[in-house]
């Protein structure tokens, strides 16, 4: 086993120089200059000056592919028919015509133990804090806190 002596560091650089003799330490030049084209007069030399001010480090997962085709294709507008005719618009809600609060999967209402655990919550919160407290004491725990 090798000990002692120098190690010649990898690149990236380990650290980098003060001020003038500062060098990038994040392995090389890093990705190139983009900018749209269109918009206002002189809005795209601002943002390829912006990007050349705080470059961005190289891209371990290349160029990213375009969105193919018109991604707002199955967007349905607001005053586009329903799509769902048979669906009224109450469903989920606790009134009105169709499944009631039950279909959205919702936890149901606490229980009476579980409401009876809450004036104990300051005994076991200290029992959650300790170490070597089980994963089931905390979100117990939590869980109650979100009842109080």
């Amino acid at each position: 086993m090798a000990s002692g002596g120098y190690r010649q560091p990898s690149s990236p650089a380990p650290v980098s120089g003060p001020g003038a003799l500062s060098k990038r330490t994040d392995g090389g030049p890093g990705q190139p200059v983009r900018a749209p084209s269109g918009g206002a007069y002189g809005e795209r030399q601002a943002l390829e000056q912006l990007q050349q001010a705080a470059p961005l480090s190289s891209s371990p997962g290349g160029e990213a592919a375009a969105p193919v085709g018109d991604v707002t294709a199955d967007l349905v507008g607001f005053s586009a028919p329903t799509q769902m005719p048979d669906v009224p618009v109450t469903a989920g809600a606790a009134a009105g015509a169709g499944p009631g609060l039950e279909a959205l999967g919702l936890p149901s209402q606490p229980d009476e133990d579980m409401v009876n655990l809450v004036k104990w919550l300051p005994v076991l919160e200290h029992m959650a804090s300790q170490p070597g407290a089980s994963k089931a004491a905390r979100n117990l725990v939590r869980q109650l806190k979100g009842m109080a």
